[in-house]
């Protein structure tokens, strides 16, 4: 049976060509019937006019000093020339804290970590560059920046490990300017059960939320603040939905009907999600987009360790000093290991932009239009062929449109969801103070 959101993108190709030339009778996307010039400057009308919100980049330690700032350019996939030249509104930079030992020092140094993260994005903002960007702290900040022209930062936490097991930090993460909080990353900590335990470490500890969790999430709710179960496991996210009071956020996910991977949402997830009027951000990371193709994996592998290259969770378990040093280190052989990535590209083809914009089909599908937007989690891992940095966002549009989405539509995905669920989650946080 054809969907109500599948049958509408078969007939505005006929549709648009009440107002294109060079339009013709074609199978079932807008691609078909739109010259690719008409097309690309459809494209670029309703990437203009919309705002677009990419709710999930990572930034380091360094982030916002001379080595690393984003007001005039850096070698990160996101920064302020990057967002302007491929007309990117909002970057939710995401106060990263990998899970460490749950111990009162574990817990002070995460907190540290993330204090640290957060003096660095308002130095950005306020001291560095405020001609140029500014925090948005609510949706409607978010538009009242927009038609300034500037750029725009949110801020939220990935992990709720900084929390430690001191409800009162959620409040003061919230006065510092996070507007989510992903309650989990890789590893269990004292709020919930993370997707992906780290090593030595039981499938479940908590059987979901832990009972200090269940606090988290109804402080979270108050206060006006996303509850994100990105990273987060299935009992766990089910339980936050149950609980929660507000619409949820997966701030960077995939669909799993796509490429089965225990961090990416199935149906019943994302039919929860929907009941909730919560919203999954689509992913730009390969190997949440699809499954590794047979062999990819193992020859991956094989090149960085005759390269002498960390993985990623290597990488990430590197202090700032330990990564600057490789990062130093392996500039020699990155062109070498470009080329050979180019090589394995050909042999095992990876994700790309299109392959998102097949997630983006899939929730429409099941769940609406009013549910899914995106998350790049760029610096974090993400970056696909066709949308490998900011710069590249227009390419996720032109693909939108050769699909058939129109414009509203488009404009929903690009953010209007996410400011809708995040105005309901202001609302339930004002009811609730009363």
């Amino acid at each position: 049976m054809m969907t109500l959101s599948l049958l509408s993108r078969t007939l505005l190709p006929l549709v648009a060509c009440a107002s294109f030339v060079g339009c013709g009778v074609g199978g079932g996307g807008g691609g078909d019937t739109l010259s690719e010039g008409d097309l690309q400057a459809r494209a670029r009308e309703i990437h203009h006019a919309a705002i677009t919100m990419d709710t999930h980049i990572d930034i380091g330690g360094n982030y916002g000093t001379p080595e690393v700032d984003p007001c005039v350019g850096t070698n990160s996939r996101v920064d302020i020339p990057k967002m302007l030249e491929g007309d990117m509104d909002v970057a939710f930079l995401a106060v990263y804290v990998g899970q460490g030992p749950r111990t009162p020092e574990g817990h002070e140094a995460a907190k540290a970590s993330a204090m640290n993260k957060f003096a660095a994005i308002h130095r950005v903002a306020e001291e560095m560059c405020p001609d140029k960007v500014e925090i948005a702290y609510t949706p409607d900040d978010v538009e009242r920046i927009h038609a300034t022209g500037k750029r725009i930062i949110s801020i939220g936490i990935e992990n709720g490990y900084p929390v430690g097991h001191d409800l009162s930090l959620v409040e003061e993460y919230y006065n510092l300017g996070a507007r989510y909080i992903t309650l989990t990353h890789n590893g269990h900590n004292d709020i919930a059960d993370s997707t992906n335990p780290r090593g030595g470490e039981p499938e479940e500890e908590h059987g979901g939320l832990s009972d200090f969790g269940r606090e988290v999430v109804k402080e979270m709710n108050r206060l006006g603040i996303f509850v994100d179960v990105s990273h987060a496991s299935r009992k766990t996210m089910m339980q936050a939905i149950e609980l929660s009071e507000a619409p949820i956020m997966a701030s960077h996910s995939g669909v799993s009907g796509i490429a089965d991977v225990s961090r990416n949402l199935n149906d019943e997830q994302l039919l929860a999600l929907k009941e909730n009027g919560g919203v999954i951000q689509i992913v730009a990371l390969g190997g949440f987009l699809q499954v590794d193709p047979p062999g990819r994996r193992e020859a991956m592998e094989a090149v960085r360790e005759e390269l002498g290259l960390a993985d990623r969770s290597s990488l990430r378990s590197m202090n700032e000093q330990e990564r600057a040093a490789y990062m130093e280190r392996i500039q020699e052989v990155m062109p070498q290991y470009e080329a050979r990535m180019a090589e394995l590209d050909e042999e095992y083809p990876r994700a790309t932009v299109q392959t998102m914009v097949d997630h983006i089909d899939y929730v429409v599908d099941l769940i609406g239009i009013d549910h899914v937007g995106i998350g790049t989690d760029f610096d974090g891992g993400g970056g696909v062929p066709g949308f490998n940095d900011a710069r590249e966002a227009l390419n996720l549009t032109v693909e939108l449109v050769r699909r058939g989405y129109n414009e509203e539509e488009i404009r929903k995905i690009w953010g209007g969801n996410l400011l809708r669920a995040w105005r309901e989650v202001e609302r339930i946080s004002a009811e609730m103070q009363g």
